[in-house]
């Protein structure tokens, strides 16, 4: 049992280390699913709440809709640590409003010690840069958008 408590924090450590919001751990005949859920709004005095039956919840209000950036999307095509230059103190392949060709490195993605190149998708200037310098990225997450 101490074994499985190891894994279980080993993993809410892992979830704190890279801002995970979801995480499963399972075994032979088991499983595990974690789901960190985003700080509640509480309603302050003078808000409307809804009441329950001995319990107030706030009124929660939808966000505001944002318009993506325009732009080609450079996507992450797997999981790893994004990074925006080729070492630390290095100047970054990319930054917002430089001019890219279409095969031009824009930052790197390490996966199992291994180092991958992410080269931009088209030509055009890098208008948004939303991946952070050491993030952990999932295939599919964008990393910039190229206009």
């Amino acid at each position: 049992m101490s074994d499985l408590k190891d894994r279980i924090d080993e993993l809410a450590a892992l979830m704190a280390e890279f801002g995970l919001v979801e995480a499963k751990l399972s075994g032979d005949d088991w499983a595990v699913e974690f789901s960190r859920r985003r700080p509640q709004m509480t309603a302050a005095p003078g808000e409307a709440a809804v009441e329950g039956d001995d319990v107030s919840f706030p009124l929660m209000m939808a966000p505001p809709l944002v318009a993506p950036p325009a732009g080609t999307p450079v996507a992450s095509p797997m999981m790893g640590i994004f990074y925006m230059a080729s070492s630390p103190g290095a100047q970054p392949f990319v930054r917002e409003g430089d001019a890219v060709i279409a095969g031009q490195v824009v930052g790197l993605i390490e996966a199992m010690k291994v180092f991958n190149e992410i080269t931009a998708t088209a030509s055009g200037t890098v208008e948004k840069i939303v991946a952070t310098n050491g993030q952990l990225v999932q295939p599919g997450d964008v990393l910039m958008y190229i206009g």
